[in-house]
């Protein structure tokens, strides 16, 4: 949906300006008020943020849950936060900001010349994550979801190109999964796909937190087509302190945990391959949600039980 008037700027893009202005405390706090504000007004994101956040708690009453969507909403707004003043932070920030858990496994693979191949849920901050991986691991290439407006989705590519990383529209009728082929192919590059909500006909169904749940079969699919590993990789915010605060210019980093790699059994078919590899990520990434539920930025249906079920039925009976 477009927010933007005719011959009007767009306010999103309007805000993103003066943040990038403005001290990064300044700008922190003032999604930390939106966050709190949006909590209490209780939209439908937030809605759905408490019904996603009852599967990872599924004894807490409605105070608690709540309490967590606000902890929740709170996480959400800081990567905003993040995102609009993440132009003017120096390499050194970056450095500080990212604390990174399973390196090794990594770039074990990239110094062999391979691909590696990252799933990602919507959690901390992905795009800092990627601005450091860009500059201590290995050029990063993924996939960007096409926002509306047109100048939303252009400013943020443009910021991600800013840090290193090479951006692919996830644009209807385009060959995407092609052109991902090919970059893990060329080997030594670094592909992390957010893929805890299936954009497409063609999703994976799994168990997510005790429920079904559809998820992307991108990440799975280019394992198996590419024969490259593939990485569960999650995402928290973390507070800091000390020397490592005063070098990353910020009270908050983020841990970034490179999980065991996932394999499928051999032999099998490809489908059932992806399907188990989605699985086996899905699990890892099911896992960390239990223990951090609200660094999950998960304000759209994922549940299978809260689509609707004509909908997914059609999904489902067009992409058999």
């Amino acid at each position: 949906m477009r927010i933007s008037l005719p011959g009007r700027p767009n306010p999103f893009l309007l805000a993103w300006r003066l943040a990038a202005r403005l001290p990064e405390d300044v700008v922190r706090a003032v999604m930390l008020v939106a966050a709190d504000v949006a909590a209490l007004r209780r939209g439908g994101g937030v809605r759905r943020l408490e019904a996603n956040l009852r599967r990872a708690r599924p004894d807490a009453d409605a105070r608690t849950l709540r309490r967590l969507a606000r902890a929740g909403m709170r996480t959400y707004l800081r990567y905003f936060a993040e995102a609009f003043t993440l132009g003017r932070v120096t390499d050194e920030q970056v450095l500080a900001r990212v604390r990174p858990v399973g390196e090794d496994r990594i770039r074990a693979e990239l110094d062999a010349g391979r691909g590696v191949l990252l799933a990602l849920g919507h959690q901390g901050n992905w795009d800092l994550a990627g601005a450091w991986a860009s500059r201590h691991l290995a050029p990063v290439t993924t996939v960007a979801e096409r926002l509306e407006p047109p100048e939303v989705f252009d400013e943020f590519v443009r910021l991600r190109e800013s840090h290193g990383m090479t951006i692919i529209p996830l644009d209807a009728g385009s060959d995407v999964f092609r052109s991902l082929i090919s970059a893990v192919r060329a080997g030594g590059v670094l592909v992390p796909l957010l893929a805890d909500r299936d954009l497409t006909a063609r999703g994976v169904e799994v168990d997510l937190l005790g429920e079904r749940a559809r998820v992307a079969a991108g990440p799975a699919a280019l394992a198996v087509a590419t024969g490259a590993p593939l990485f569960p990789t999650t995402i928290r915010h973390e507070r800091l302190r000390g020397a490592r605060r005063r070098a990353a210019g910020a009270r908050w980093g983020i841990v970034l945990t490179f999980h065991p790699q996932v394999t499928a059994p051999e032999g099998t078919p490809r489908p059932e391959q992806v399907a188990h590899l989605t699985q086996a990520w899905v699990d890892a990434l099911g896992a960390d949600i239990a223990d951090h539920p609200t660094h999950w930025h998960m304000l759209q249906r994922v549940f299978v039980a809260d689509l609707d079920p004509a909908r997914y039925a059609a999904t489902t009976g067009a992409a058999s």
